[in-house]
């Protein structure tokens, strides 16, 4: 599968239309400008120059990046000559890099900051709703303690009144005869 990919990859590559770069028009093969230099054979875009060898060939489209059997990649040029694949592999791996950082950054803050994310744990510092929440519930709950509290004391009254608590004298008392 990854094959069909880089075959792909290097097909699209080849049909760009560089400046200086285009396939050769008349014809010729990649393997006929070896021996000649780095800048006539890489006229063709389907050419890769070898510098240890000073072999022109035609760049190997089942391997997205030529092997060393080929041609070490530090010696092995394509498209222009100043520039190896050895350097190339660098440089898009730290453009790659600096183009998937922020925009992996940019998608875990959205996550978070929308609650998106799936595996978030709780935060340490709830947002405002969260204290709205709280704020509703502390003042549900102190309603319902101070209605707890009017109660017991009205029933109290009512049980003193009518003599029920022990603690307390009754407010009436019972005529006894002598």
């Amino acid at each position: 599968m990854w094959r069909v990919r880089a075959a792909l990859v290097v097909g699209f590559l080849t049909s760009l239309s560089l400046p200086g770069c285009s396939p050769d028009p008349t014809g010729k093969d990649c393997s006929d400008f070896s021996y000649t230099s780095c800048e006539e054979c890489l006229e063709n875009i389907d050419c890769l120059w070898c510098f240890v060898e000073e072999r022109c060939m035609k760049y190997p489209v089942e391997f997205i990046i030529p092997p060393s059997s080929i041609c070490p990649l530090h010696e092995a040029r394509w498209a222009v000559c100043w520039v190896n694949f050895e350097s190339l592999i660098i440089a898009m791996s730290i453009v790659g890099g600096l183009i998937l950082l922020p925009l992996v950054c940019c998608c875990c803050y959205c996550c978070c900051k929308f609650k998106l994310c799936c595996c978030q744990k709780k935060s340490h510092c709830p947002d405002e709703e969260e204290v709205r929440l709280a704020r509703q519930q502390e003042e549900r709950r102190q309603r319902n303690e101070q209605r707890k509290s009017d109660r017991s004391a009205r029933y109290d009254e009512i049980r003193k009144k009518y003599g029920l608590i022990q603690n307390s004298e009754p407010t009436f008392r019972r005529f006894e005869n002598e």
